[in-house]
């Protein structure tokens, strides 16, 4: 173990003079406190290092001891159901939780047994619920011994195996991974099916593919912790890591009230017993806001490996980049757009392209989605954080503050916003019932797209100045706003939509907007459109005709193309 001095301190950053070996990404600890820090520079002689805890109090001459590893955390069993701070470490536990540290073993193969890495060599109990004991990367081999059922410290040797070049190789039922260091795969897979949410707005117009990255851009009170908080709890993930990286202290501890108390609609128990919570507040140390998205997207692949579905949801990486733009400026290094570091860029591409759907080593299909919030100065998008982050997902949902002020939830703006994870995913809507999907979602941002140059000429010459077609335009464009694009997640009734559902919303939407336009062809009027009794019914019906009401939708659509030809008829006469 090499030590060195310490010699000048700067906020999160330190100096010392070396007294032996270090390597870049090196743990060490700083002063009798044994301050927790990493080294991000090697000058020489001189080690420089960012700390994860507070330096108040740190004087030139006390020691700095490396640890000779990587920066890591522990992964295994009892993440799930609690809370952590950016390096792993406990700010909640519950009963038997985290802090016991020991488990109830129960082995799941046999001496002789060839292991792959990944593969699961035993379960623990962990509150009730078994989690697997996996064979850590990157090598497996033939298992020689192993532990009978019973209770073990989780650092405890209950297990070796034999490798290809005979070496042992000691198994326990966690073990330490470097945060910086991807996980490996067998290989990465094509994105064959969405991430189902359960927002309309994003599930057809935008959606994001299992595996996949999505970014969630958005000025102060557009809505974004809401909108995450409603992903976690309704997308078709089995493990849900979110991070709060740099958040208002307020605003996180709004979060980590009201998270645990989240029931699970999946099980009817609490969402928190499939979720991993890791929290960073603005007024925690800074350089352990930097290491805290890369804690979580390892706690994210380390259950990815287990051949489960995982969504990592980021609050913010705006104020991670930040952060690295602090201990940047304390570095001395030359500041590149609005004082972020050069390589802010190539930080994003790290971190965003851990997402993936992969085969892992054992053989098991599993997948990691990430999907980032940004919190833009005064919404500005052209800002450096989201400009390169587009560059890295393929979800954009843009959050605007003008939806948001008149209480459109989500307040996602329609032509603001893209996916072009869109395309490949229509096999997916096709095989599940709905071949004319990709058809009906350009045909809806056709006419949002045409609502908002034809509302710029309405306010010039006004609405009722324009030709039947194009007010009828906007009619319609109003009607699928409110019908499909408008869910609240305060709703019983309407907070999540199936994709059977949201086909079914969709078909009867599609439908009524032919039949109109084809009426107004024959000279309805549009305002006669606008006036039926079904189109009020029409802008209300997810909140009408909840899960399992499909029945009642294919009616409803058949009385209201029965008005519409009611009006026709009348209009001939």
């Amino acid at each position: 173990m090499s030590t060195a001095i310490l010699t000048a301190a700067a906020g999160p950053v330190i100096r010392a003079e070396a007294r032996g070996p270090f390597h870049v990404h090196e743990a060490l600890t700083v002063g009798p406190h044994r301050l927790l820090g990493e080294i991000i520079q090697l000058n020489g002689a001189e080690i420089v290092a960012q700390v994860y805890e507070d330096t108040t109090g740190l004087v030139p001459g006390v020691t700095v001891e490396g640890s000779g590893l990587p920066l890591s955390v522990r992964l295994g069993p009892g993440l799930l159901g609690h809370i952590f701070d950016g390096l792993l470490r406990p700010l909640a536990e519950g009963p038997g939780g985290v802090a016991a540290r020991r488990w109830r073993f129960e082995p799941r193969a046999r001496a002789g047994d060839a292991l792959l890495p990944g593969a699961t060599f035993g379960v623990v109990v962990v509150d009730g619920r078994e989690e697997p004991c996996i064979v850590p990367p990157p090598a497996g081999g033939k298992l020689v011994e192993l532990a009978a059922a019973g209770e073990v410290d989780e650092r405890a040797e209950i297990g070796a195996l034999l490798l290809a070049d005979s070496t042992r190789r000691a198994l326990s039922i966690a073990t330490d991974w470097p945060v910086r260091t991807p996980r490996p795969v067998a290989r990465r897979l094509p994105p064959t099916g969405p991430l189902i949410t359960g927002q309309r707005i994003l599930d057809t117009l935008f959606p994001v593919a299992r595996g996949g990255r999505a970014a969630l851009p958005g000025g102060f009170g557009t809505g974004k912790t809401i909108l995450q908080e409603s992903l976690a709890k309704w997308c078709d993930a089995d493990v849900i890591v979110y991070v709060g990286c740099g958040e208002r202290g307020n605003e996180m501890a709004e979060v980590l009230d009201e998270f645990p108390q989240l029931e699970d609609p999946r099980t009817g128990r609490r969402l928190m017993e499939r979720a991993v919570i890791i929290a960073n507040t603005s007024n925690m140390p800074v350089a352990a806001r930097e290491a805290s998205i890369y804690t979580a997207v390892t706690v994210a692949e380390y259950f990815r490996d287990q051949g489960r579905h995982v969504a990592l949801l980021a609050d913010s990486t705006s104020r991670w980049a930040e952060a690295l733009r602090e201990v940047s400026g304390r570095l001395g290094e030359l500041p590149g757009e609005a004082g972020y570091p050069a390589y802010l860029s190539s930080r994003l591409a790290d971190f965003y392209e851990r997402a993936a759907r992969v085969e892992t080593l054992s053989g098991r299909e599993g997948s990691l989605t990430i999907i980032g919030a940004i919190s833009p100065p005064a919404g500005d998008f052209s800002e450096p954080v989201t400009l390169h982050t587009r560059r890295y997902v393929r979800s954009f949902w843009a959050l605007d503050p003008e939806r948001a002020r008149a209480r459109f939830y989500p307040a996602i703006h329609p032509l603001g916003s893209y996916s072009e994870d869109a395309p490949r995913l229509a096999a997916w809507w096709q095989a599940n019932g709905n071949s004319d999907w990709a058809r009906h979602r350009e045909r809806l941002l056709e006419l949002l797209e045409r609502q908002a140059r034809l509302e710029r000429m309405a306010r010039i010459v006004g609405r009722d100045a324009l030709p039947p077609e194009q007010q009828l335009a906007l009619v319609l464009a109003e009607i699928v706003n409110e019908a499909l694009l408008r869910q609240s997640s305060f709703s019983e009734v309407d907070r999540y939509c199936s994709p059977e559902r949201q086909s079914a919303l969709l078909r009867l939407v599609i439908g009524f907007i032919e039949h109109a336009e084809r009426a107004v062809a024959q000279g309805v009027a549009p305002a006669t459109i606008a006036a039926l009794r079904g189109v009020a019914h029409l802008k209300r019906i997810g909140e009408e005709h909840g899960e399992g009401h499909l029945a009642e939708i294919a009616d409803f659509g058949r009385r209201l193309e029965g008005e519409l030809h009611a009006a026709e008829a009348a209009h001939a006469r």
